[in-house]
């Protein structure tokens, strides 16, 4: 199932703000790591509905992402 375009853009600027406070990154550092995840990868594609799961629990799958791809989460490269 597709999503509309316009509501994904509101969808992804709500789960990069939960993203960042709950990393207490900044929404720049956010932006730029959500843009090269793999959940920004599944929601844009389409994939098992993933635009349909609430933005915490997105933001929270980021973290996972983030914890696993940075060496140090709070102060990595991001």
């Amino acid at each position: 199932m597709t999503a509309n375009p316009i509501l994904l853009q509101k969808k992804y600027s709500r789960v990069i703000a939960c993203f960042a406070k709950r990393q207490g990154i900044s929404l720049d550092a956010a932006l730029e790591f959500f843009y090269h995840s793999e959940v920004y990868q599944l929601i844009r594609d389409g994939v098992s509905d993933m635009h349909c799961m609430s933005d915490a629990y997105l933001a929270e799958e980021l973290e996972q992402e983030y914890a696993g791809k940075m060496p140090d989460a709070k102060g990595g490269i991001f």
